[in-house]
């Protein structure tokens, strides 16, 4: 049973090389949430304090179940749903599976939505043409009520994650990855540089880098626990999928260290980048999620008036920063849904792209209006993009992570687990009993405290 499971089949499609493993993943881990959410909740909760207890989380909590999907996709080498039907057929577990499926569909429906009017403003940066706007609150407003606009960069969008997607796994998302990935880092390392010559930057540094341990309340430490699973995309299948298609020689252990290293070190610089740049004009550093499209524009503005090239180049490298984290992490979401058409109904990779894209777009749509025509219209007291994020973040997302880490903590044979961490008996895995202890209790222990506090909330209103 062991050599069945193991054997790749080579019609699925393969990553080419260790690198294309390690930046494909990071690519899915990677995404508007380390740019965008990330510098939000350091600055809701103090800056350093909250990143200490936050990298905590990353590696004793986020992290294992990073190795559970990886662990369950090399085993089955199949898709989200096959990959449960291969290794425990029959039995309820196939759930995650559905639910990952699921929130794939759902969450590159509303995401590609924030991820259009991230192309339009990197249009507009690239044009100059925002850097000539007086009320941003105004502009953001009027652009994500309109019926029709948003709808054409969400067709866009969704149209390049697209063109990747189809193109397969090493001639599309690894070869994407490879390109995307390190432009990404260049980006980053160049817009710090920028920020550091801002005046007023060291009161940004020194937010960052001088922990406040009073702040560090039961509020704070819930935020970093939520944002370490959120950051790294766990317990939605992503990388069941993707890593369906490592080779038996890619190491688990190693190849999950790196992509957790890579998510932390963006959503750290992307920090570096926001917080100096805010403190530089007086703005407080926990201006919410308007800080990207709201008062970050209006800093760029600020610097264009006072030095303008340097304003020009900042706002565009910065849209264009978000823009590729958006596209790396959709391109995984797609697959996650591709790969279960193609393989649950025998399509073509072609075929099944485009049943995803169209489902997509049409979702897509909904959640988009719910801005503009539509805001109105609710469903269980929601608006679709609100329903949508609700659904997936409070529940598909932590369920899924908890039934994963049960899933390989306490049902799969334990000889097959060490079989996959140690590839085959080849490499020699020290902490072996550690990470179990860490899969078996401390994961799914704070999976269940973020769950409950998440849905606490709802039961008291």
């Amino acid at each position: 049973m062991r050599k069945i499971l193991t054997r790749v089949n080579s019609e699925r499609g393969r990553f080419g090389s260790q690198l294309g493993v390690i930046l494909a993943s990071a690519g899915s881990a990677v995404g508007l949430g380390n740019i965008w959410r990330f510098p939000t909740e350091v600055g809701k909760g103090g800056g350093a304090a909250f990143i200490l207890v936050y990298l905590g989380f990353i590696l004793l909590m986020a992290m294992p179940v990073m190795l559970c999907e990886f662990i369950i996709g090399r085993s089955a080498h199949a898709n989200a749903i096959g990959a449960f039907q291969k290794l425990a057929p029959g039995k309820p577990w196939m759930a995650a599976g559905i639910m990952g499926v699921l929130g794939g569909f759902l969450v590159l429906s509303f995401y590609s939505v924030v991820a259009g009017w991230t192309l339009f403003y990197t249009i507009a940066s690239a044009s100059g043409w925002l850097q000539g706007e007086t009320d941003y609150n105004l502009t953001f407003n009027s652009f994500v009520s309109n019926p029709w606009h948003p709808l054409i960069y969400l067709a866009a969008f969704l149209l390049l994650t697209h063109i990747v997607v189809a193109r397969g796994i090493e001639r599309g998302i690894e070869h994407y990855s490879k390109l995307m990935m390190p432009l990404l880092l260049v980006i980053i390392v160049v817009l710090v540089g920028f920020s550091m010559t801002l005046p007023g930057a060291a009161d940004g540094l020194r937010f960052l880098l001088k922990p406040d341990l009073s702040k560090v309340t039961p509020e704070v430490v819930l935020g970093a626990m939520g944002q370490a699973f959120f950051s790294l995309s766990v317990g939605m299948g992503c990388l069941i999928t993707y890593s369906s298609y490592f080779s038996q020689e890619t190491r688990l252990v190693r190849s999950a260290l790196n992509v957790c290293v890579i998510d932390t070190l963006v959503a750290v610089l992307s920090g570096f980048i926001i917080f100096p740049t805010v403190f530089s004009v007086g703005i407080a550093p926990d201006a919410g999620p308007g800080l990207v499209f709201i008062t970050l524009p209006n800093v760029f503005s600020m610097i264009f008036g006072k030095i303008p090239f340097l304003g020009y180049v900042f706002a565009l490298l910065f849209y264009v920063l978000l823009l590729l984290a958006a596209l790396t992490s959709s391109i995984s979401m797609h697959e996650i849904c591709t790969a279960f058409f193609s393989e649950h109904f025998k399509l073509s990779r072609r075929k099944a792209a485009a049943i995803v894209t169209t489902v997509c777009l049409l979702l897509g749509i909904c959640c988009s209006l719910s801005f503009g025509p539509w805001q109105d219209v609710t469903v269980f007291g929601r608006g679709f993009f609100d329903l949508f994020d609700f659904t997936v973040t409070k529940f598909l997302m932590p369920l899924g992570g908890l039934m994963m880490t049960l899933f390989v903590g306490w049902y799969m044979d334990r000889k097959l687990v060490e079989q996959q961490l140690t590839n085959d008996g080849t490499l020699s895995v020290r902490l072996m009993h550690p990470l179990l202890l860490l899969i078996r209790w401390v994961s799914p222990a704070g999976i269940l405290v973020i769950f409950i506090n998440e849905l606490f909330p709802l039961f008291i209103k």
